[in-house]
């Protein structure tokens, strides 16, 4: 099976109908029509990588709040699941309900090979520092695949990537402080069309 090809910085994002905890079907662009998005996507729910993860989002929540930035979670799950889920994990963060993975195929999310998923050493490495801090594996929920990748994608209210982040296995995380202050503390807001830094004339 061919791999799925991944977006790249300055592509549109896929723009799909997908339904919210509560049940609701609701387009991917009302999340960023109005502040830039951090959409991230959560493997499955026994994963505690992700656990550990979705802790720190939850940590600067308030941070990205104050900088404009809009954050949604999506989810292997159905809307129930998702409910009970993001209530207890991620409260205050609007969570999406993607049981066929159409969202995760069309920002090019594969499954993981079995190195990505499990015999790389960063990955006992990681379950290891989890485990010390509670994040215990469990069995996820029938229908959400454990060799489901993630990613994070920053979405600028143009509709166009800022930053697509895919882990290159399931320990890899992107950290916080690029998710609120972008490169070089350079802000999401800016669009990207010119070049970050200006050329200094020649002498």
């Amino acid at each position: 099976m061919a791999k799925l090809a991944q977006l790249k910085f300055n592509d549109l994002a896929p723009d799909l109908e997908v339904l919210t905890a509560a049940g609701e079907s609701i387009r991917l662009s009302t999340l960023w029509s109005e502040r830039v998005l951090i959409l991230f996507f959560v493997r499955h729910f026994g994963c505690p990588q992700c656990k550990e993860m979705l802790d720190v989002l939850l940590q600067a929540k308030m941070d990205m709040d104050r900088a404009g930035l809009e954050m949604a979670a999506v989810t292997q799950g159905t809307p129930e699941q998702a409910l009970a889920f993001c209530q207890q994990r991620l409260p205050g963060v609007r969570c999406l309900a993607d049981p066929e993975r159409k969202v995760y195929r069309a920002y090019g999310l594969d499954k993981g090979s079995l190195w990505q998923v499990l015999l790389s050493p960063g990955i006992w490495a990681a379950n290891r520092r989890a485990a010390r801090k509670g994040y215990k594996p469990e069995i996820p929920p029938p229908g959400q695949s454990t060799r489901q990748m993630s990613g994070v994608f920053i979405i600028g209210t143009d509709g166009r990537i800022r930053l697509p982040y895919y882990y290159s296995d399931i320990s890899d995380h992107p950290p916080a402080e690029l998710l609120l202050e972008g490169f070089l503390g350079m802000s999401w807001e800016h669009p990207f069309n010119t070049p970050i830094h200006e050329e200094k004339p020649s002498e």
